[in-house]
């Protein structure tokens, strides 16, 4: 076994190296700094999460004592990562840790990260090279600029300061003052590569009049002229937007990405959890007579994936099933044809009234028909279903709960994708919490739930999918598209 010193990167969570990802997902324990991830910190599933600080003037622990820290973990059997923000080895004192555990006789393993001088740069359209600009680079740290010789590194082509926002007044006087011209184009990049990345430019002089918010980067030379017209991230559609999810991450993630990739910050806050039902005996039985039905309906995803685990429990598979299939929406249906199952009807509109128009195009007179579904969901569909002759069973697949989320985020949207989602989300709350957000919703029931209680959403999706969510934000926020 040995101790992994892991680089988390600069903050967006897909700058995590793939091999980190997986010491990260099988590690028993993690020691972890105030930059470290917090996207990398949430794959450490099965590992219990040390804070060891390192702030400017916040250190949690003595670097010996994490050092130490280290070591004993170690002699205890575990996996042990120690997670830093960036690269371990840049201004990380990943180094120092090294040593301590070379002289216990340790092993241990070093994982590059990211470092943030290189990711802020590239997120911030500021090359640290370029032919006409820069054929040389100077690392420096700015923590403690009267320790520093300036003269050394002045006149680097591009020089990039660590740990320097506080103190860059003091540092530009030194750079003046070593021969370098005020003039000199100046940039910093602050909390680099995440929603929040807020870049600041001028020249040393101007700069350094500014106040600048750590953490940043600060780089001096021709290149950081160049962000003007490189920064490419700063203009992203949604940048700076924060957005508060309601189903649970595992439920969400391609909403995150996506929204992520159009410079929003997410921020899970689910209001629904998924429970087993009270009883599996509506739905077993149905699966024991599997054959007999003659249309099998999914109103949703979970409905899908808790009636396969449940057939998957039985004796039973599905050379059961002959009945055809009717799903709502694009995800349900992809989760159906996950199993190699063709989908025979999707209706147009993602709601139970759609489900009901499309049926009514089909025989459905002594038809058997089995809806797997949540305990508790509107009688719509299997009403309709009934009133054209069919005999309906409906099981209980799974149950909606509330979960301990605690009071809502800091966000400048939520958004609801069920009458469930609103629902918890006002009985976590105070009643007039909604009202300090725009909100969105996926389509008319939602929207319904929502002026029940008081609230006109911002936006519906069309069409009522959580893509239509996401793009009815951004025409919200972009109405000539």
């Amino acid at each position: 076994m040995k101790v992994y010193l892991v680089g988390s990167g600069p903050g967006d969570p897909e700058l995590l190296t793939v091999k980190a990802r997986r010491l990260l997902e099988t590690a028993d324990l993690v020691l972890y700094d105030h930059l470290s991830s917090s996207d990398a910190l949430r794959l450490a599933t099965r590992a219990e999460k040390i804070y060891v600080g390192k702030q400017r003037d916040d250190h949690s622990f003595p670097q010996d004592e994490i050092g130490q820290m280290l070591i004993a973990q170690w002699k205890t059997g575990k996996r042990v990562v120690r997670l830093k923000g960036g690269d371990p080895y840049i201004f990380g004192r990943g180094g120092e840790e090294c040593e301590a555990l070379a002289r216990a006789g340790v092993p241990f393993e070093v994982v590059p990260g990211v470092s943030a001088a290189i990711g802020a740069g590239a997120y911030a359209g500021i090359p640290l090279t370029h032919r006409d600009h820069a054929s040389c680079v100077a690392f420096v740290t700015g923590h403690h600029p009267s320790s520093m010789d300036w003269s050394k590194v002045a006149h680097a082509d591009t020089l990039v300061i660590f740990m320097g926002a506080y103190h860059f007044p003091e540092i530009a006087a030194a750079l003046i003052a070593a021969g370098r011209s005020p003039d000199t184009p100046a940039a910093a990049v602050s909390w680099a590569t995440r929603p929040e990345q807020r870049t600041v430019h001028g020249t040393i002089a101007t700069l350094a009049a500014q106040k600048i918010q750590s953490p940043a980067i600060l780089y001096i030379g021709g290149v950081a002229g160049l962000t003007a017209d490189l920064n490419w991230f700063e203009r992203l559609p949604l940048h700076g937007i924060r957005v508060a999810i309601t189903r649970p991450y595992a439920q969400s993630p391609n909403t995150a990405y996506k929204l992520m990739a159009l410079g929003a910050e997410t921020i899970e806050y689910p209001t629904i959890e998924i429970a087993p039902p009270l009883s599996y005996d509506a739905l077993d039985q149905a699966i024991a007579k599997l054959e007999s039905y003659d249309w099998l309906i999914f109103t949703s995803v979970n409905g899908v994936r808790a009636f396969a685990d449940r057939l998957a429990a039985s004796p039973r598979d599905l050379r059961a099933l002959r009945a055809k299939l009717c799903t709502v929406g694009p995800m349900t249906r992809k989760t159906v044809e996950e199993m190699h199952l063709k989908v025979d009807v999707v209706p147009k509109e993602y709601v139970a009234e759609s489900i009901v128009a499309a049926m009514a195009a089909y025989d459905m007179q002594g038809k058997q028909v089995l809806i797997p579904r949540a305990a508790i969901a509107r009688d719509t569909v299997p009403d309709a279903l009934k009133a054209m002759g069919a005999a309906v069973t409906i099981a209980e697949a799974y149950r909606t709960i509330v979960p301990a989320s605690g009071a809502a985020p800091l966000a400048d949207w939520v958004t609801f994708t069920s009458s469930s989602t609103v629902k918890n989300f006002i009985a976590l709350n105070d009643p007039d919490t909604i009202r300090r957000y725009k909100t969105a919703s996926i389509g008319p029931i939602t929207t319904e739930t929502l002026r029940m209680h008081g609230v006109e959403p911002t936006v519906e999706a069309t069409p009522h999918t959580t893509e239509g969510v996401i793009d009815a934000i951004l025409r919200y926020h972009h109405p000539q598209g």
